[in-house]
């Protein structure tokens, strides 16, 4: 099967009714689960308005579950799309990232450290970069819809490392914590890059149609 084949084959099986429901449940309840592995950090929160930008990873998933549902509508959102596929590659590398640092970090030997818990969160944030890239061909924003999601993702990051609401680190990263405010901004510098690359291909690389026609 040709490289062209192989794609178009994809691009299909993204398009299809079930594969769209299947992924709109995962991520709906891997949101609700996300805002509930958050409930402590939440109540602990001060003041409360802060409180919007403490959950990174499962509002990156709420916005990519109502991408999902306006897909499943034959609607589609410019902003949405830049504000799920930006916030959903971001935040899946960065906790893939955490965790195999942290465990690296971590007195007992990197794979002894890391449970069963940890490599679920592993599998589920790259299932998180892996769909906003699956999609990047179906998306429609453009560049104000980028510089809206980097003034977000931007100030995110500030108030993350300046006022110290970043998700909680593993123990063994805790004295590193600058250190991980610089690689989020840096990851957050990159996948900017990459998504208005996306936004920029040519026609011919993306498609002009809805994922899943009225028809279909």
């Amino acid at each position: 099967m040709s490289v062209s084949n192989a794609m178009h084959y994809v691009l299909s099986l993204l398009r299809k009714r079930t594969v769209l429901w299947i992924l709109f449940i995962i991520n709906f309840l891997g949101s609700i689960y996300g805002f509930y592995w958050y409930k402590e950090q939440l109540a602990l929160t001060e003041p409360k308005v802060l409180t919007l930008f403490v959950p990174d990873s499962p509002t990156a998933s709420a916005f990519f579950t109502l991408v999902l549902l306006l897909y499943l509508c034959s609607r589609r959102s410019p902003l949405l799309e830049a504000f799920a596929s930006i916030t959903l590659f971001k935040y899946g590398i960065w906790a893939v990232v955490m965790i195999f640092w942290g465990a690296y970090l971590d007195v007992r030997p990197m794979m002894d450290s890391l449970s069963w818990q940890h490599w679920m969160l592993v599998f589920s944030h790259l299932g998180m970069a892996a769909q906003a890239i699956l999609y990047a061909p179906f998306y429609t924003y453009g560049r104000r819809e980028i510089l809206i999601v980097a003034a977000w993702t931007l100030l995110n990051d500030g108030l993350d490392y300046g006022v110290d609401i970043h998700p909680w680190l593993a123990l063994s990263l805790e004295p590193f914590d600058h250190v991980v405010g610089w690689f989020t901004l840096l990851l957050s510098v990159t996948t900017l890059l990459l998504f208005s690359i996306f936004a920029m291909l040519p026609s011919k690389w993306r498609s002009q149609d809805l994922p899943l026609p009225r028809s279909s």
